[in-house]
Parts: structure tokens; C-alpha cells; sequence
């Protein structure tokens, strides 16, 4: 039977200051004045319009995205979480994060946005090599990202990320692992540890940067790291997620486990449960923020739905739950697909041939091998 999981909620905030040339998600240059009013009914009339896909649901985390959810002032992020709450039972210190681009943080503003209900900032900060940060487009300078670090464990922060890259243009091991040892100095509470990749509809994937590294130098970079960040306390619990002892991002476990969310703002993507229909419902906004916001009142801003059906539901899951060090239990798969674990017996037979997988009990994890090749091993729920 279907059981409907924890809920959660994304609210996207689609400007940045610049695009950067090999970002894939639904960000636009910002306009001379960003239209904060606007955009907040707009956000307001987008997630009444999603209630009743979740009444009588606990929200258990929220996460700006972007975009550059910093560039709004605290007052509007506050405005946003006052109309969610009241619309939405919150979880009593539920996890409510904010993505900041060091480049757009202020001295005083962390403390507002803590007074508003932030309690988590993910700072964008990919490279702590000045040559690094211009070859990504990026608008700081390294200085810039540890002052913006600093300035919000001053405000009182204690739940910090710092989102960081390897194999970038021109990049090598030593400038690799320097990066990460910069990052442990500021003793954040997560770190975010990914490869930079060339994605469709870019500007690096239209004309690739020079210099890149080989794949064999990228492993070799993500293996040390990974073992930098070890010895500093950071335990690996997705494929590019470390955190400190209870610190796991509670917002994105509860994607990787395939939980529900409601995403709201311009080009913003959602997952809902139903237990009475035993239906699963992917459900995405309309992406560009003009359109969005042109959208006359009465009329809805959902871009489109797209319910699971059964027979894709595993590929669905596995492109989830196999990004976990910790793996996942049969009994979570059939209460969160609907389906009987036979639906993926042959499939897991197959994993656990090949060494990617194994069982321990109930659970179903990946092996050293199988975190390599993450992709093959999903690749095979592929109907």
C-alpha cells in the first residue's frame, strides 16, 4: 500500500545577479528592480493553489533555492514563511534553509533572517581559488566567501553548508584538496562536495572550458577529498554529501528517500502521495518568471503533470535512494512505490551479481564499487 511520506517544501527564487556558465537551473539575470511584492503574491496564490494536494500534511523542512535567494531582504523571506505557515502546519523546529551567494551577503542581514525564520545557509561558494572562482563566472572572490561564512556564525548561524566543486578548469589535486581544507577551517556543519559537469543548455557545455581535468585526475580528486574531509569528521552519507555527526541535510534525505514536496515559484518541480488513490503526482510551474508573474489572477501557474505510473516507479525511487551511503530498506520501497519488493527482485539480483549492491537484512546497499558507477546501478530500473 502507498503510504504518503514526510512532506516537505521548496520555494524557488529564479534571479541571480549573473548567470554563471555552467548552471542548469532555472535562473535569469536579474532585472534592474526585482519585483519582491509580486513575486511574493504570486508565491502565495501558487501554493494555495497546491493545498489541497497535501491538507491535513506536516511540513518537516522548507529550502529556498535559486536563483539567489539572498538577493531578497529578509523581510520578504519572512512575509513568504509567515504565508506558508499559515496555510501549512509546520513540524516544531522544522529545518528551513536558505541558499546565499557569498557575492550578495551584507554585515546585519544574517541575524534578520534568522529573526525570520532561517535557521540553515547553504553558501555557494565552489572554489576558494580566485582563478577558480573567475574561470566559474562567479561574482565573489575568495576573501568575500570566508568574510560571508564568518559573518553569519557571528549573526548566531550554526547550521552552515558550503557547497564546493572539483575537477574545475585548470584545477589540480593540490589546488583541489586546498580548497577543502579552506572549508574545514571554517568549520561549517555540512559540506557539499560535487563534480563540475558540462550539463545541456549551458555555456560551458556550447563552448567547453580549457583545461579540464582527465577523469582518471577527477577520481583521483574526489578519493582524497573524501578522505580530507573523513579525518575532519565529515561522514559521507550521500554521493556528494558530508556532514558532521546529526547534521545531515534533513530537507534533501528527505528527496533521497523519496519523500513528498511541494515546490512553488517560477519553473519549481513537486512530488505528492496520495494514500486514498494510490497515486504519485509530479508536478512543475511555469518556468519563466515573467510568465509566471503575468499570470492573470484566477489562473493557475502549474507548467504541467505528470503522474508516476507503477511500472516507472523503481527507476524513479532507485534515481533517488541509491545516491545514499546508507542505502534503503525493502519496506520503505514498497510503502513509498506502492509496489511488492518481487518488483524489483531481478533487478537487485543482477545488482548483487555485478558487486554494486549487496543485502544486509532488510537493506539494500551500494558497495564501494557501486558508489562508483552510481549511474549503471540505476540504469538497471530503467523500464
Amino acid at each position: 500500500m502507498l503510504v504518503p511520506p514526510p512532506l516537505s517544501l521548496y520555494i524557488h527564487i529564479p534571479w541571480c545577479v549573473r548567470k554563471c556558465p555552467y548552471c542548469d537551473f532555472n535562473s535569469h539575470q536579474q532585472p534592474e528592480t526585482i519585483p519582491v511584492a509580486e513575486y511574493i503574491a504570486a508565491l502565495v496564490a501558487d501554493l494555495e493553489q497546491d493545498l489541497p494536494l497535501v491538507w491535513g500534511r506536516t511540513v518537516h523542512s522548507v529550502f529556498f533555492g535559486g536563483g539567489t535567494p539572498s538577493l531578497f531582504p529578509p523581510a520578504a523571506i519572512g512575509t513568504i514563511l509567515d504565508a506558508a505557515s499559515a496555510r501549512l502546519r509546520f513540524a516544531p523546529g522544522a529545518e528551513i534553509t536558505m541558499e546565499c551567494n557569498p557575492g550578495t551577503a551584507e554585515h546585519g542581514r544574517f541575524e534578520q533572517y534568522l529573526a525570520a525564520g532561517v535557521n540553515r545557509i547553504s553558501f555557494g561558494v565552489q572554489s576558494f581559488d580566485d582563478g577558480c572562482l573567475q574561470r566559474l563566472g562567479r561574482i565573489h572572490d575568495s576573501d568575500e566567501a570566508e568574510r560571508a561564512v564568518k559573518l553569519a556564525q557571528d549573526a548566531g548561524v550554526s547550521n552552515i553548508n558550503l557547497d564546493l566543486m572539483y575537477a574545475l578548469p585548470e584545477q589540480t589535486l593540490a589546488m583541489a584538496l586546498h580548497d577543502v581544507e579552506r572549508a574545514i577551517a571554517l568549520q561549517p556543519a555540512h559540506l557539499s562536495h560535487y563534480q563540475l559537469t558540462l550539463e545541456p543548455n549551458t555555456a560551458f557545455a556550447a563552448r567547453p572550458p580549457a583545461g579540464l581535468p582527465a577523469e582518471d585526475d577527477a577520481w583521483d580528486m574526489q578519493e582524497r577529498c573524501i578522505e580530507v574531509m573523513t579525518a575532519a569528521g565529515y561522514g559521507q552519507y550521500e554521493v556528494s554529501a558530508y556532514a558532521k555527526p546529526d547534521r545531515q541535510c534533513a530537507h534533501n534525505l528527505n528527496y533521497w528517500r523519496f519523500g513528498d514536496y511541494l515546490g512553488i515559484g517560477a519553473g519549481a518541480h513537486g512530488k505528492i502521495s496520495s494514500g486514498a488513490s494510490g497515486e504519485i503526482l509530479r508536478r512543475w510551474k511555469v518556468k519563466n518568471p515573467r510568465d509566471y508573474l503575468a499570470t492573470a489572477a484566477g489562473v493557475d501557474r502549474i507548467g504541467g503533470d505528470d503522474p508516476i505510473a507503477p511500472e516507472n516507479r523503481p527507476f524513479d525511487y532507485m534515481l533517488n535512494a541509491l545516491r545514499l551511503v546508507e542505502g534503503f530498506s525493502l519496506k520503505d520501497f514498497e510503502s513509498r512505490t506502492g509496489l511488492e519488493r518481487s518488483a524489483i527482485a531481478r533487478e537487485l539480483d543482477t545488482a548483487v551479481l555485478r558487486g554494486w549492491l549487496y543485502r544486509d537484512g532488510e537493506r539494500i546497499v551500494p558497495t564501494e564499487l557501486g558508489r562508483r558507477f552510481t549511474n549503471d546501478v540505476i540504469g538497471l530500473f530503467l523500464r
